[in-house]
């Protein structure tokens, strides 16, 4: 079992990098369709290669 300590220190950690990620994206002048389409099309590619 995970220690709440740990548990709560992982979900700390996706939010910064999703922020982080948000603001590079911005930074970038990068639009943030393109960014959920990426997101989109990883997610697709592991979920594929999972029911391998």
């Amino acid at each position: 079992m995970m220690p709440l300590t740990h548990f709560l220190a992982l979900i700390a950690f996706v939010i910064a990098a999703a922020g982080l990620t948000i603001g590079v994206a911005v930074w970038a002048d990068l639009p943030l369709v393109a960014l959920g389409l990426a997101a989109l099309a990883g997610s697709l590619i592991l979920g594929a290669r999972q029911w391998r």
